[in-house]
């Protein structure tokens, strides 16, 4: 029967290279698509992604990627634990990064509101509007503070009147955003830790395997 440990350990490494995989697809597509004109599908969450740490998840899903060829003589050298310790230091390193990412994430949805004020007073005309039409509202905090822009949705200033401001739908979608983002990294970390005591009862299994085999060694010498 194969070694539970191993299989474990080998079913969690899996995950942690899928999750590497993740975590550099994600912000290569979100740049790419951040690079193009945007629309009003995309023009909030181009606004959201360009305050996330998309380059820091890069790197780090390269430190996962070499983290995980050192699998590689870890799995060659079953009796030898150096290369497992030093897979099991790196993949700690990673889980730092990664619970960094999304405490930064966490802590910016604290103060969404404060953050998206700037970031709308910050955006031109045709962005301003984008944001009105998709999220069906006028102006920021009202159709009048700052003046709403003319548009297909604030066709004149009586209907802009009868919307609210963009300040309260634009925060509920930062918020769902971000916080679908902030858990995923959270989720790598929590992978990261599985991956840890699955390499920990590993050390110990091969330990254990190593002591069982110096007994047997100093016993076969005793008996030749």
């Amino acid at each position: 029967m194969a070694n539970r440990v191993l299989l474990a350990f080998l079913a969690f490494d899996m995950l942690f290279l899928l999750s590497a995989a993740l975590l550099i697809a994600f912000p290569m597509i979100m740049k790419d698509r951040m690079n193009r004109a945007p629309t009003q599908e995309t023009v909030a969450e181009n606004l959201l992604l360009e305050r996330c740490p998309l380059t820091a998840a890069m790197v780090n899903a390269i430190i996962m990627f070499i983290t995980f060829l050192t699998t590689i003589p870890a799995l060659l050298m079953p009796t030898s634990r150096m290369w497992l310790k030093l897979h099991g230091y790196l993949v700690f390193i990673c889980a730092m990064v990664s619970m960094v990412i999304g405490l930064v994430l966490w802590f910016d949805t604290l103060k969404t509101r404060s953050n998206l004020s700037t970031v709308w007073a910050a955006q031109a005309q045709e962005v301003q509007s984008l944001l009105q039409q998709k999220l069906k509202c006028c102006g920021y905090l009202s159709s009048n503070s700052p003046p709403f822009f003319q548009d297909s949705v604030c066709t004149n200033p009586l209907v802009a009147a009868q919307l609210s401001g963009c300040v309260g739908p634009f925060s509920t979608l930062a918020n769902n955003f971000l916080d679908l983002i902030f858990t995923a990294a959270f989720g790598v970390v929590g992978i990261d830790v599985a991956l840890i005591l699955c390499i920990a009862m590993l050390l110990k299994d091969r330990k254990e395997k190593e002591r069982y085999r110096h007994i047997d060694e100093k016993s076969g010498t005793a008996g030749f």
